[in-house]
């Protein structure tokens, strides 16, 4: 079954092949490569690109970006949320996808974007990644003290749909072509963050 786990420099190759293989696709749950400075909050900018992060150092650099973004100490531009950003791997241990959980709404995502964004690398589709990673991902916003999650998906994705429907996904209604769904989160009795390596 596919584990969510935090991103990791080990993962570097099946990463590089999993975005040639998405060759432009959209890629919800995966966070921007480049993002400008905000100097109104202290944040630096990044720009990382495919050829950079053949680099070990620079995709560690990238790494350490994913994983500062959940802190909220953790510079921003003004817009955005806290975010823990999650790698999907599978039992080979390849990644296969990115799920992310943004910890706060704002009035975009509360209108389209939602907690919750996932993508599966096209290879590593319907294989049940997306549902297991979205179980796991429910029981993180669990022990973070979310009752329900809100996910959006485009009006078109029956893929998505299914799979947010399949973890108790009740619509509420459609925005800017969106279809949105409050989802229960999973209570577990682990410590809060046990659940990710």
């Amino acid at each position: 079954m596919a584990q969510i786990v935090r991103p990791d420099a080990r993962y570097q190759r099946s990463y590089l092949e999993a975005h040639d293989e998405f060759a432009g696709e959209h890629r919800d749950g995966e966070g921007l490569w480049q993002l400008e400075a905000d100097p109104a909050t202290g944040f630096a900018g990044f720009d990382f690109t495919r050829e950079g992060l053949e680099d070990p150092d620079e995709f560690r650099r990238l790494v350490r970006v994913r994983r500062a973004d959940e802190l909220p100490e953790t510079p921003r531009p003004g817009h955005f949320v806290p975010c823990t950003f999650l790698w999907v791997v599978d039992d080979g241990d390849d990644y296969v996808g990115s799920i992310a959980f943004r910890h706060e709404l704002t009035p975009f995502l509360l209108e389209q974007g939602g907690h919750v964004g996932y993508s599966i690398r096209p290879s590593a589709r319907r294989r049940g990644h997306a549902g297991a990673a979205l179980r796991q991902v429910l029981e993180l916003a669990a022990e973070m003290g979310h009752e329900r999650v809100l996910l959006t998906c485009d009006e078109d994705n029956v893929a998505s749909r299914a799979t947010i429907e399949a973890a108790g996904g009740q619509y509420e209604d459609s925005r800017v072509g969106k279809r949105r769904y409050w989802v229960p989160t999973v209570a577990t009795n682990r410590p809060a963050g046990a659940a990710i390596s």
